[in-house]
């Protein structure tokens, strides 16, 4: 468990850190705990992707679309 005193409580960024990932963290005053901190929610796990070449194919099949044909022909058409 990560521990704090009370003259580090300034850098609020590793504290920050340390809640985020769902730590608890100890209050010292010279070695001595004066209390805990304790995050407010559980850490949620990140949702897993979804599967994007599979939805892509289901849309358009086996069709390739020339993204890169198209981006020239635009260049070529706004310059001056």
């Amino acid at each position: 468990m990560p521990s704090v005193n009370l003259r580090e409580l300034r850098d609020t960024r590793q504290l920050k850190a340390w809640l985020q990932a769902g730590e608890t963290v100890e209050l010292r005053e010279r070695n001595k705990v004066l209390g805990r901190i304790v995050p407010e929610k559980p850490v949620a796990k990140p949702a897993e992707w979804p599967d994007f070449a599979a939805r892509r194919k289901r849309i358009f099949g086996d069709r390739m679309i020339p993204a890169v044909d198209i981006l020239l022909e635009e260049r070529e058409k706004s310059r001056y």
